[in-house]
């Protein structure tokens, strides 16, 4: 194999030999090869992370029992197909879109066929019963679904109250929050809470002053 020519500092044509070439060429195909490599990997990796995924409808803001769905309170969201819920897939929204919802759902929570139809509200063995309290009573961020912790203040006469949780002075009642009506008139908010038919009455005969609300993280108790 000849030599190639090349321009040296004095003006003139030299060669180069093809040894040199080899060395000069070798870092470039070293950055082809790693190019490849890296293409080739990302593409793996977006391929494995992709598979077992499916796109679902999931609530974008909080909705009550009897809400008719609009196409702002839906939003999609990608799970793992192997989680094993009842979803509704995100390309059938259309056969969602205006009916009622048969539960109250917080933003986040993932639609599924069960949330729709007649209400369900309250389940069997459940009651709804609603208190008007005042700001500092409740939590800001709650809202229809939330699961929340009713507590009675100690001045209340407990001694014949069906208290189910807590060692504290006063009764304590879970319950789940069905519905967040603030009057226009007052600085009253009317809170419906779903409870045991056991103790609902208990509750609704409390005066809103002594009640306050605790609101508990998803699925705690």
């Amino acid at each position: 194999m000849g030599s190639v020519a090349w321009l040296g500092k004095n003006g003139r044509l030299a060669a180069v030999p093809p040894g040199r070439r080899t060395r000069r060429r070798l870092p470039h195909l070293l950055v082809g090869v790693l190019l490849v490599v890296v293409c080739v990997g990302g593409a793996l990796w977006w391929a494995a992370s992709a598979q077992g995924r499916v796109s679902v409808l999931a609530i974008a803001r909080p909705v009550s029992v009897g809400h008719v769905l609009e196409p702002a309170d839906v939003h999609q969201v990608e799970i793992s197909a192997a989680d094993g819920v009842a979803t509704i897939p995100a390309g059938q929204a259309a056969t969602v879109l205006g009916r009622p919802m048969a539960t109250s759902l917080t933003a986040g929570a993932l639609l599924t066929r069960g949330s729709l139809g007649p209400s369900m509200i309250p389940a069997s063995g459940q009651a709804v019963v609603a208190v008007g309290l005042k700001a500092g009573q409740f939590p800001l961020e709650l809202a229809p679904g939330a699961p929340v912790l009713v507590v009675v203040a100690a001045s209340t006469p407990t001694a014949a109250l069906p208290a189910v949780q807590g060692s504290g002075d006063g009764p304590t009642w879970p319950a789940t929050v069905t519905g967040v009506v603030r009057a226009e008139s007052d600085q009253t908010t009317v809170i419906s809470l779903q409870m045991p038919s056991a103790t609902a009455p208990a509750l609704a005969r409390m005066p809103a002053g002594q009640v306050t609300l605790v609101m508990l993280a998803g699925g705690e108790r």
